[in-house]
């Protein structure tokens, strides 16, 4: 694909559940969507790292917008912190972490727009399992 596609981060308390929900993640959509992980701190612990957030915000924006998925607590006011440091553009979305993702970067392989990808992380929110 030649278009820009709207980016995704991915940041949670742990590194390895940030990586291991960018891996199932790109199983599902092309690989041109840009997955970044954000996970735990430069040291390899549990927690949020203003710089890695900042970092992966910007290698996953190729022009077409970042939205930004966060697990729980720190994680959302880390990432706020850093969004309101940045140009308007990134959008944090209150979607379930794994589930947004998954529907966020297929509908994102479609070249759809921020808006609609948004959207479709939200709507992750009321999808029933079974």
């Amino acid at each position: 694909m030649d278009m820009a596609l709207v980016g995704i981060v991915l940041v949670s308390h742990s590194g390895k559940l940030a990586e291991g929900v960018r891996d199932l993640v790109r199983q599902i959509a092309t690989d041109e969507v840009r997955v970044e992980p954000a996970g735990g701190t430069s040291d390899g612990s549990l927690g949020t790292d203003f710089s890695l957030i900042e970092a992966a915000v910007t290698r996953a924006d190729t022009g077409a917008g970042v939205v930004v998925l966060a697990d729980l607590g720190s994680a959302v006011l880390t990432t706020r912190t850093v969004l309101e440091d940045r140009p308007p553009g990134p959008v944090l979305v209150d979607a379930p972490f794994v589930e947004g993702a998954v529907a966020a970067a297929v509908i994102a392989s479609t070249g759809a727009g921020l808006d609609e990808v948004v959207a479709a992380a939200e709507e992750a929110r009321d999808v029933a399992k079974f």
